[in-house]
């Protein structure tokens, strides 16, 4: 274990050797002659997280800024970090990526990634902020300063099947609200209808991770405090143990955390606790098969739910001022209330501008043909951050807690137990 730890330390001290000091040139006000930046984008390099979608952003901006020549490179979301380490280590520093919050931290202290406060004036800065909810642009903030822009994310919600929730002789009109109706439901609906019940994408190795968090911090818990990791005490633990009962109880179905989400495409889950940004993909495969709804997550009994984020901030990586200057008028097109029209619509990411969901000159008619979203939208009220892990070591922390999280609900031993024993060792990995 010291050598791994030792070999990742040397590995974050050689990115962060190569890259230059915190000090820029001033700005330019605009983009005079022209300029071509680099985009790293993992929405492109997945047709159902938006590839489409993402295209006709990117052509609508070059129509804008034809001075500007955005040059994309598509990586897979799993990869996009280690592809954006990899190029900076070799002298290729990207301008702009789509970036996932959970490394947030890291971009932040070991990447180079620009804060905006630091890269544009307050006046112009605020202008553009102005009308984004705070709880979005909180997201993407680290001491104060923001290193990323909210740019694609979304909350948890509750997919159901309203088609197997008849046959189980539930209303489909009136979605489970706590986790103990989520139980009720899901026995109902495996006795009955001999499908699944119930499943939380909160599983997987990497977006697992903002269900699971949310789950957590419903029950009042949370993954950490400070440096100290808490995943295994008290309320995040009881949390952990919540969904286990649900699994001895037979309402939380077994399947492979790798593909839930098809199962619930298949008409084959009752109900699919995950990310709002799949909404679109699903409303397609339940077209004229059932009835697909969706429902805000439950909570546990009178608590407050506290839906986390998923999803992306955009990162300016830039210390070339007129790269800089475009690399900004990219991160401002991509997060108006235009491109937020787009990406909600036709990807279901949640826009961060919440007057233009009922105007017509923007979501007005797609959200009123669509009403089922409004769950999601009512989530913002009350947004909580999805924890980061600071230190080089954050990814190893991490993959620690979410594999005691499966063994701790689907295991036979004691959940509490396997969330202890992770937790003493995933401790020892943390600055």
């Amino acid at each position: 274990m010291l050598r791994r730890t030792t070999l990742k330390l040397m590995a974050t001290l050689a990115v962060t050797a190569l890259l230059p000091l915190q000090s820029f040139a001033e700005m330019p006000a605009t983009v005079d002659g022209p300029v071509t930046i680099s985009f790293y984008n993992y929405n492109l390099a997945s047709a159902s997280a938006g590839a489409d979608a993402t295209r006709e952003l990117l052509a609508t901006f070059k129509q804008k800024f034809p001075n500007i020549t955005v040059e994309t490179v598509a990586v897979p979301s799993n990869e996009i970090m280690s592809r954006v380490q990899a190029d900076i280590v070799a002298g290729q520093q990207p301008d702009v990526a789509q970036l996932v919050f959970r490394d947030l931290i890291y971009i932040s202290s070991d990447l180079g990634a620009n804060a905006l406060e630091d890269m544009v004036t307050p006046a112009e800065l605020k202008q553009h902020l102005t009308g984004m909810i705070p709880q979005g642009l909180e997201l993407g903030k680290v001491d104060g300063k923001t290193y990323g822009l909210a740019y694609t994310f979304s909350t948890p919600i509750l997919y159901y099947n309203a088609d197997l929730f008849k046959q189980a002789g539930l209303n489909p009109d009136n979605p489970p609200k706590t986790w103990a109706d989520v139980n009720a439901a899901g026995k109902a609906i495996k006795e009955k209808t001999g499908k699944a019940g119930f499943f939380p994408g909160a599983y997987g190795p990497a977006d697992g991770t903002f269900v699971y968090q949310a789950i957590v911090m419903s029950n009042g818990g949370k993954v950490r405090n400070d440096n100290t990791l808490t995943f295994a005490d008290g309320d995040a633990a009881d949390a952990v143990k919540m969904l286990r009962d649900m699994v001895d109880s037979g309402a939380h179905a077994r399947l492979d955390v790798a593909s839930p989400a098809d199962t619930m495409a298949s008409g084959n889950l009752g109900m699919f606790l995950y990310t709002s940004a799949t909404y679109g993909s699903f409303k397609k495969a339940a077209k004229d098969k059932f009835d697909l709804r969706m429902a805000p997550m439950p909570a546990f009994g009178d608590k407050p739910t506290a839906p986390t984020n998923s999803g992306s901030a955009l990162f300016v990586f830039s210390k070339d001022p007129a790269k800089q200057r475009a690399s900004y008028e990219l991160l401002k097109f991509l997060t108006s209330k235009e491109a937020y029209t787009v990406i909600t619509s036709k990807i279901g990411y949640l826009p961060l501008r919440l007057d233009i969901v009922d105007d017509p000159q923007y979501l007005g008619e797609w959200v009123k043909q669509n009403p089922n979203f409004r769950a999601n939208l009512e989530q913002l009220s009350h947004l909580k951050a999805n924890i980061a892990f600071p230190g080089p070591n954050y990814r190893q922390v991490e993959k620690m807690m979410m594999d005691s999280v499966r063994e701790a609900v689907f295991g036979s031993g004691d959940p509490k137990a396997a969330l202890q024993t992770a937790e003493q060792d995933a401790q020892n990995l943390m600055p």
